[in-house]
């Protein structure tokens, strides 16, 4: 017979106690008794019970019930799921209608029979099981409806660049095979990734993205892995982690070179066994996952310098796409440029608004530094700032339109040098504002701060 997790006894009477330990230790891997109502509050929230037998009275000579009505009532406002069968000597109709009215799910009476003790207990337990389930089903549901992928935004280009990316992308999508994503931020990563989901053999499974920049070594374990109730200070329910429920479908992890030595060595252990267990139980769960990754580092050199382990690299990348920036694939802006133009347009209600050839000559004369993050950023503004059918060199992004139409002034073609000017230019025309020159730049504040340390700015 199955055997289920955990049940806690409740009940002044250690006799009683004592039998139900030893009736119950054939069905249940833990047996916890109390002998006081005073710890309930303690156990419940520390706890993940799959079963409460709770006594309905504990003071001498009082059977009306009431201070296990009390009881059943904060043990449910501790854990609303709580499944919770009352026990008394005194069993009366009224108190057993008043107990299940309360929200206890079944009513027995000392002394009991067992067939029908076990009955209760079993149904009790299963009915527990039942409820986590759907629980977790539904959170599970809220989180996807988050990560739905939906219509993928992206524009495949003509650009001989841009054209073997695809190539290998119609290769590799339909295996199984890791995939790292390398290229500077606002590349459009991401998309890719999300791509490759849609035209692999797990499209009709869970695509789920994970932001490793914005998790904090603390928090590392318990987003990906899970979580089980009382497992650390403020772990109030059970909670899943991004790993189980991307399970049989594809997890993209971003800014994969943001983690430390001993996050990758936790990474590298669950590629490797294929399993994972929640902080807090001894649950393991078996994953059937892909992993896309990306990263805008150079993973070698991190490698050389004792910064990434080599092994976790090639378990990541069993293929590397790498995404060139937009700088290196300008025969491609104007189909850029025509889409988030039909996009913006459609959003702000300017259906007869186009552009002309010499803006477009200039948008493709910019380096665009934030690459097609800042494209997007500069047509939305224009979109919404223009006040003609004919999109202007105006309309553009206000801080960096002056950068457009300058940029052929750029006194070489070095990227350090030409990378480090326009930083220096963005903070300069932000006054000193790091949040005003990100949004200038298309890049995130953290990388803007990498770039200040490099180059000494």
């Amino acid at each position: 017979m199955k055997k289920y997790n955990k049940v806690i006894i409740i009940d002044d009477n250690e006799e009683i106690l004592i039998a139900l330990k030893l009736f119950l230790k054939k069905f249940f891997n833990t047996i916890q008794t109390l002998n006081k109502p005073s710890n309930i509050h303690y156990n419940i929230s520390q706890n993940d019970y799959d079963l409460i037998l709770l006594d309905m009275n504990f003071k001498a000579g009082d059977c009306s019930g009431n201070e296990g009505i009390f009881w059943l009532n904060e043990i449910l406002k501790t854990n609303p799921n709580a499944c919770v069968i009352c026990i008394t000597a005194y069993g009366a109709i009224n108190l057993a209608v008043k107990a299940m009215q309360n929200g206890a799910i079944d009513f027995i009476e000392k002394p009991w029979d067992e067939e029908l003790l076990l009955a209760s207990i079993l149904r009790a337990a299963k009915l527990n099981e039942s409820k986590k389930e759907i629980n977790k089903l539904s959170e599970q549901n809220k989180l996807l409806s988050k990560h739905n992928i939906g219509n993928i935004e992206i524009v495949k280009g003509s650009s001989e660049k841009m054209q073997m990316v695809w190539h290998a992308i119609e290769k590799i999508a339909p295996t199984d095979a890791n995939i790292l994503i390398t290229g500077e931020n606002g590349t459009g990563k991401e998309l890719i990734a999300k791509n490759i989901h849609s035209l692999s053999l797990r499209k009709d499974k869970p695509f789920i993205s994970v932001d490793l920049g914005a998790l904090s070594p603390t928090l590392f374990e318990s987003e990906l892995f899970g979580y089980k109730k009382g497992a650390f200070t403020g772990a109030n329910s059970d909670k899943t982690g991004w790993f189980e429920i991307a399970n049989g479908g594809t997890i993209f992890l971003d800014e994969i070179g943001n983690l430390n030595l001993e996050q990758q060595a936790k990474l590298l252990s669950v590629l490797q066994k294929k399993e994972i267990s929640p902080v807090g139980s001894t649950k393991i769960i078996s994953l059937d996952i892909r992993i896309i990754s990306a990263t805008n580092a150079n993973l070698n050199h991190w490698i050389n310098i004792n910064k990434f382990r080599e092994d976790l690299l090639y378990r990541l990348n069993t293929i590397q796409i790498e995404l060139p920036p937009l700088r290196n694939r300008k025969d491609d802006i104007p189909l850029l440029v025509e889409f988030y133009l039909e996009k913006f347009k459609t959003k702000y209600k300017k259906s007869k608004l186009t552009t002309n050839p010499t803006l477009l000559k200039r948008l493709q004369n910019y380096s665009w530094p934030g690459n097609i993050r800042e494209l997007k950023h500069s047509i939305e503004r224009a979109v919404i700032m223009s006040e003609t059918e004919k999109l202007t060199i105006s309309d553009l992004y206000s801080d960096n339109s002056q950068n457009i139409v300058n940029d052929n002034n750029l006194q070489s073609l070095n990227l350090e040098k030409n990378e480090k000017q326009l930083i220096v230019r963005a903070i300069k025309q932000a006054k000193g504002n790091y949040t005003k020159a990100t949004e200038l730049l298309g890049i995130s504040r953290k990388t803007l701060y990498n770039k200040i340390e490099k180059y000494g700015i």
